[in-house]
């Protein structure tokens, strides 16, 4: 029993891996050919692929669910082609031993996913980010779309490239008045942070607007004291999505805290704690159709099939979060009714199969 216990899982993990290494391939090429339209500068051909390779590891926790999905579809669905299934049943193999046997890959596959969210991709994604702006040159890093914007009082700032070590690049700082008044503005190459809100700006230039002159000079070194830190700025560098949990819970909380908008943070957090829950519904979804409707079926439907599941969970996922941001009902719940509608089905059909 253990030995075909152990054939499942090896059968289903193989799957997986194979569709995600496709999927993934696919992704890449894509990305790669949607940079060349980013070269510039110093950001050549090997900085693009460097680029798209720092995002791998994101890419692969967003695949993950759909990669269990049409994986566990494919290597169930070649067992059953070959009625090793039906064998396995017959000797008397229950169907929650199989389902037992498909799943403990798939948590294996969800424990890696984990790790990648948490700890490797929001640190690569940053880096490939900073890594580009810096690639690219000032003028491009200067534009709406790149780096980061943040206020603090009557100062905005703006930051062409945050690396996760507390350095920064680009550093252009607006003072208003409390009329609203432009009164001083600079840009330095680079500042470092020193530990207590202090940060040492680098090669700057500063520009003081009096009510009849404008005043121009530069410096090698400032101090600049602020309550903007490392923490904070590798959160505003990254969207929501591409946090680990650990910081969206925190800063959504920081948000209450401030009576600011924490919803899109809530939504994101839950999106990725309860990513393992939706991995499992989806596998359910897939060993219900292989028991049942899609038990005879040729591979490249049972492919078709678990696309369009995936594509019609991720759509409806993607939906309701923005209804509940706008009708103010529970995140949570926006995510938690795809993957009990996926659930009920599939237990329903599994029913059915007994």
């Amino acid at each position: 029993m253990k030995k075909i216990k152990r054939y499942i899982a090896t059968t289903i993990l193989k799957s997986i891996v194979g569709v995600l290494f496709v999927i993934l391939s696919l992704d890449v090429l894509s990305a790669l050919i949607d940079q060349l339209d980013q070269l510039r500068g110093g950001y050549n051909f090997l900085e693009a692929i460097i680029y798209v390779g720092l995002y791998v590891p994101s890419s692969t926790y967003d695949f993950l669910p759909l990669s269990a999905l049409v994986g566990c579809l494919l290597g169930l669905g070649s067992l059953a082609n070959t009625s090793e299934l039906v064998v396995m049943r017959s000797v008397g193999v229950s169907i929650l031993q199989v389902i037992w046997a498909v799943t403990r890959p798939v948590l294996l596959i969800i424990a890696g996913g984990i790790l990648l969210g948490e700890y490797v991709a929001p640190y690569t994604d940053q880096y490939a980010d900073s890594r580009r702006a810096l690639a690219q040159g000032h003028e491009s890093a200067m534009r709406i779309e790149r780096g980061v914007w943040n206020r603090e009082g009557n100062e905005y700032m703006h930051f062409n490239a945050v690396l996760p070590n507390g350095k920064l690049y680009g550093v252009t700082r607006y003072i208003f008045d409390e009329q609203k008044n432009l009164i001083e503005a600079s840009f330095v190459d680079s500042a470092i942070y020193q530990g207590e809100g202090l940060w040492i700006e680098q090669d700057g230039v500063v520009t003081y607007f009096n009510q009849d002159s404008v005043q121009n000079s530069g410096f090698t070194f400032r101090e600049w004291r602020t309550e903007v830190s490392p923490n904070l700025l590798n959160i505003l560098v990254l969207d929501a999505d591409e946090l680990p949990m650990q910081r969206l819970y925190s800063y959504s909380n920081y948000l209450d805290k401030q009576n600011l908008d924490s919803s899109e943070y809530r939504l994101a957090f839950w999106q990725k704690a309860l990513q393992p829950l939706a991995t499992i519904s989806l596998v359910v979804i897939a060993i219900s159709f292989i028991l049942g409707p899609l038990r005879q079926v040729s591979m490249g439907f049972r492919v078709f099939v678990g696309v369009l599941i995936g594509l019609v969970f991720q759509t409806s996922q993607q939906l309701l979060g923005p209804v509940s941001i706008i009708w103010g009902f529970s995140p949570m719940l926006a995510v938690l009714i795809p993957i009990a509608c996926c659930f009920v089905i599939g237990g329903a059909l599994i029913k059915r199969a007994k």
